[in-house]
C-alpha cells in the first residue's frame, strides 16, 4: 500500500523523524540543560539524565518481552515515570496506550481488550481508586495482559534494574528499523457517549503536534504581542525537549 501524506503551508517544514531519534538529537544539543522537573518530589533531570532513565525503562520493557508493535498501557496522573514510559515505548517501537485516569473497571477492561494490551504501567491507586485491583479484574478477563508494572513498587524497580545491565547500543539498532509513519500511540476518548473510542497516531503525528503547538505558544514572546496563547495536545505528552532553545530544530 502506498503512503499518502498531505500537508498545508507552514513556515517550518514538518518533522519526518522518529520520537526516539528526535530525543537523542535534542540531548546531543542540550545534554547538560535541565529537561524535567517534578515539583512534588523535588526531583530534577538534565537531558542526559532523562535519556538515561528512558533507556533503562526501554531496556527493561525489552527484558519483559515487549517488542515493536506491542501495546503498552500507561495509567497514571502526571508524573516523571509517565514521561519515561512515553519515550521508552517510542524507542523500541511499542505502541503506548493512554488510559484515562478516570476510567472504572469496565472501561479499563474494554480498552485492554480492544487495544490488545500485553503490558500496563500504572500507579497502584489514584484518588481513592485501586488501580491494582481494577487491573487484576481486567487480567482475569484478558489473559493477553501478561505484565503489570506498578510505579513506586518493587515491580517498577525490577523493570528499571533489568534495563541497567543491558546494552544501550541495542536501542540504536532497534530504532534504526523504525519509521516516522509507524503507529506509536493509541489515544482514547473519555467514553462519555458509550465505550471509549481509540485513535492511532504515528511518530510523525506526535512530533509535529508537539512542535507546532510549541511554535504557537512561543509566538507572543517572539512577536512582542500582548495576547496570551494556551494550548495542549490531546495526548498529554510533554514536549519541553522540542523547545529547549528558540532556534530551528537540530534534526
Amino acid at each position: 500500500m502506498d503512503l499518502s501524506v498531505a500537508t498545508g503551508t507552514t513556515e517550518s517544514p514538518q518533522l519526518t523523524t522518529t520520537i526516539g531519534a528526535n530525543l537523542v538529537a535534542t540531548v546531543q544539543q542540550h545534554g547538560a540543560r535541565e529537561a524535567l522537573v517534578d515539583c512534588v518530589s523535588g526531583r530534577r533531570w538534565t537531558y542526559d539524565e532523562l535519556l538515561a532513565e528512558v533507556d533503562r525503562v526501554a531496556l527493561g520493557l525489552l527484558a519483559l518481552g515487549v517488542t515493536k508493535g506491542d501495546r503498552v498501557g500507561i495509567w497514571a496522573p502526571n508524573c516523571p515515570e509517565w514521561t519515561f514510559v512515553q519515550y521508552a515505548t517510542a524507542r523500541i517501537g511499542a505502541i503506548l496506550v493512554n488510559v484515562n485516569p478516570a476510567y472504572r473497571s469496565h472501561e479499563l477492561s474494554f480498552v485492554v481488550g480492544q487495544s490488545g494490551m500485553r503490558t500496563i504501567v500504572a500507579v497502584p491507586e489514584f484518588k481513592g481508586s485501586s488501580y491494582a485491583d481494577m487491573i487484576a479484574e481486567a487480567q482475569a478477563e484478558h489473559p493477553s495482559l501478561v505484565d503489570v508494572v506498578l510505579i513506586g513498587t518493587d515491580s517498577w524497580e525490577q523493570l528499571c534494574e533489568a534495563g541497567r545491565g543491558d546494552d544501550r547500543a541495542r536501542l540504536a539498532e532497534i530504532e534504526g528499523g523504525l519509521d516516522a509513519a509507524d503507529p506509536i500511540n493509541i489515544q482514547y476518548t473519555s467514553g462519555t457517549t458509550g465505550f471509549p473510542k481509540g485513535a492511532t497516531l504515528s511518530h510523525r503525528n506526535i512530533l509535529n503536534n508537539g512542535w507546532f503547538v510549541g511554535e504557537l505558544i512561543d509566538t507572543p514572546r517572539r512577536t512582542g504581542s500582548a495576547s496570551r496563547c494556551r494550548s495542549t495536545t490531546a495526548s498529554g505528552w510533554s514536549w519541553a525537549t522540542l523547545r529547549a532553545r528558540r532556534t530551528a530544530p537540530p534534526w
